[in-house]
């Protein structure tokens, strides 16, 4: 979840190093460091506590720390408690290595034990310390960095990128991954490594995609790559579509803020790229009809928000093409021993691509032989690398924690697979087909005149403003989003917030309503209007404050709401993207009312790389 960046060049590395930081701040915000090598390869480490700006005070910002040569990170915390002591880098007994590490060392207190018989010291609580020294160890022992990073790869189990200083090295980063992100990016006499493209996105464009226990040497304008025996590796420079100026702010106060108002955009884009006319098309995939005329089943792997988009099209792709299809948290599909169905074909939805178990459980699928679609936003990511086939969204750099206009992406790309399964199957005529390409067609402007008319969000926001739990209800697709909209709430405004199954309020959960307590329902499925409206009711005659979120000429919940929220009417399929706008406004409002940083959230970081 760490962020890291290294760079050597021509410039002073200490601001570039800040500045790239600054744009991985959303992986990590306890803490931040730098270390960086002058002209003969002695290091510097500055650390601090805390935002990223505490250390470009300490180092004003950056212009304190001389040389061209450089690592840095800013830290979420694992293994000890955010402080300077555990911040990262970290030095060797010496302070003639220095280290930066995004994951976990699963195994570190054995090794622990092992460096000290070895007579090494440990002044923090972290796993990256012991890391530090175990590449410190190999390196005294065989004299080659290559050799040394080697041997740690053989020796350390977890997940993790590094990225280490040699004092005897200078001029040079070595750098090495396994399941956890890293690029390199080399635009004439520059060259970087980071967790995220954002970080490097000024510089260049141009990237390199670091696979597994794969080691790289970054010296003055290149960047060679090893593998475990030493010997070089081949790599072709992959180029990023993205503007620098997607991953600033653009004017607006917060990213996520800016990323709602980008979803009209993000939508057309994922629409255009798989829509030809009225006919959807996966160019660059096996996805062909005779290859979707075979799946049987589908399984849905994902984490988070992405997990609910997951529920939406599950609602959608059985309702349309008539497949049984399974919606599973990554992060359990492979410890409850999985079966594997014949023509069943796993999705794993991801923004980053990196998620750890969601490529877990990629991994497990393919292992028992399923075959693997990825839905994910970064361009040669794990996910993508390693999924049989890959639908990219379109959605550009996300750089707020809690994700808006990636979710709205994957969306869209359920919503296409749908359909364009429904055709292969058929299950859906022709005219009906057309009819929803056309509604697709319409999502777009939609969205957008839901967020030019906000008002009334922002006053309902204010009303909420002191409710101490929400719950959230509805039913069918309605229930799908219900789950997104508190996991919002929850994420940035720390409010206590429930989804429930609408149907299910009464096995239970109504025993939590009295009075004041804030109960949204979302009435977006024209036949379950009813069943819905009368869960509301029950939990006004028990005192709560009833909002219903419902679409434009649906007069039905007037009565009976205290507060009544309206999008434009679509297809009940596709109710999600426009009954989710509101929502994410909703939760945005209430964090900025209650002085929260919106952008990165108490304890959360953005991708989460470990398990």
């Amino acid at each position: 979840m760490c962020g890291i960046v290294g760079y050597i060049g021509d410039r002073q590395a200490a601001p570039v190093l800040l500045d790239g930081l600054e744009k991985l701040e959303y992986r990590g915000y306890d803490s931040a460091g730098v270390a960086v090598a002058d002209g003969n390869g002695n290091i510097t480490i500055v650390r601090a506590k805390g935002r990223l700006s505490s250390l470009s005070e300490k180092t004003d910002g950056g212009k304190a720390l001389k040389g061209c040569c450089g690592i840095g990170h800013t830290r979420w915390a694992t293994h000890g408690e955010p402080s300077e002591c555990n911040a990262h880098p970290h030095f060797n007994d010496e302070q003639t290595l220095a280290a930066v590490h995004n994951g976990i060392i699963e195994n570190y207190t054995e090794l622990k034990q092992k460096l000290l018989r070895r007579g090494y010291n440990f002044y923090s609580q972290t796993d990256t310390e012991v890391a530090t020294k175990l590449v410190d160890y190999y390196y005294k022992k065989h004299k080659d960095p290559v050799k040394a990073i080697a041997n740690f790869i053989l020796r350390v189990k977890g997940s993790y990128a590094l990225a280490v200083l040699f004092k005897e090295l200078p001029g040079r980063i070595y750098a090495v991954r396994k399941d956890s992100p890293m690029i390199v990016g080399v635009c004439g006499n520059d060259a970087f490594i980071a967790s995220d493209v954002p970080a490097i996105l000024k510089y260049t464009k141009s990237v390199y995609y670091t696979g597994n226990a794969e080691i790289v040497c970054l010296s003055v304008g290149t960047a060679c790559f090893f593998n475990l025996d030493g010997e070089t590796i081949d790599k072709s420079p992959v180029e990023i579509k993205w503007s620098a100026e997607a991953a600033e702010k653009g004017g607006y106060e917060h990213f996520m803020l800016k990323e709602m108002h980008e979803q009209p955009e993000v939508v057309k884009d994922t629409l255009a790229a798989y829509l030809f006319g009225s006919e959807i098309k996966f160019p660059n995939t096996s996805l062909d009809e005779e290859m979707l005329g075979k799946i049987g089943s589908i399984v849905v792997v994902a984490c988070g928000s992405a997990y609910h988009a997951g529920l939406a099209a599950q609602y959608v792709i059985e309702n349309f093409a008539r497949l049984p299809v399974r919606v599973e948290l990554a992060s359990e599909f492979r410890y409850r021993a999985p079966v594997a169905y014949k023509n069943c074909l796993v999705v794993a939805i991801s923004q980053s691509g990196e998620t750890a178990d969601t490529l877990a459980a990629l991994r497990e699928a393919k292992r028992l032989g399923m075959r693997t679609l990825a839905i994910v936003n970064v361009v040669g990511s794990s996910i993508a690398r390693e999924a049989d086939d890959v639908l990219y969204t379109r959605a550009g750099p996300e750089i707020a924690v809690a994700t808006t206009k990636a979710y709205s992406a994957q969306l869209i790309v359920g919503y296409l697979l749908a359909i364009k399964l429904a055709a292969v199957r058929g299950t859906m005529t022709k005219e009906r087909k057309d009819e929803l390409v056309a509604e697709l067609l319409l999502i777009p402007d939609k969205i957008r005149s839901i967020l030019l008319n906000k008002e009334n969000i922002q006053r309902f926001a204010s009303e909420a403003a002191n409710k101490k739990n929400v719950f959230f209800i509805g039913r069918g697709v309605d229930y799908a989003v219900s789950v997104e909209g508190s996991l919002k709430l929850k994420e940035i405004s720390y409010i206590h917030s429930e989804a429930y199954a609408a149907g299910e309020l009464k096995h239970g959960t109504i025993s939590l309503i009295e009075d004041g307590t804030l109960v949204l329902g979302i009435m977006m499925q024209r036949r379950l209007l009813e069943k819905t409206l009368s869960n509301l009711v029950e939990t006004k005659s028990r005192g709560a404050f009833v909002a219903a979120l419902t679409y434009e000429g649906n007069d039905k919940a007037d009565p009976d709401a205290d507060v009544k929220l309206v999008v434009p009417p679509t297809d009940d399929m596709f109710a999600a993207s426009l009954a989710v706008i509101p929502l994410q406004l909703f939760a945005y409002y209430l964090s900025v009312l209650k002085g929260n940083d919106v952008d990165k959230p108490r304890n959360l970081a953005k991708s989460v790389t470990v398990e």
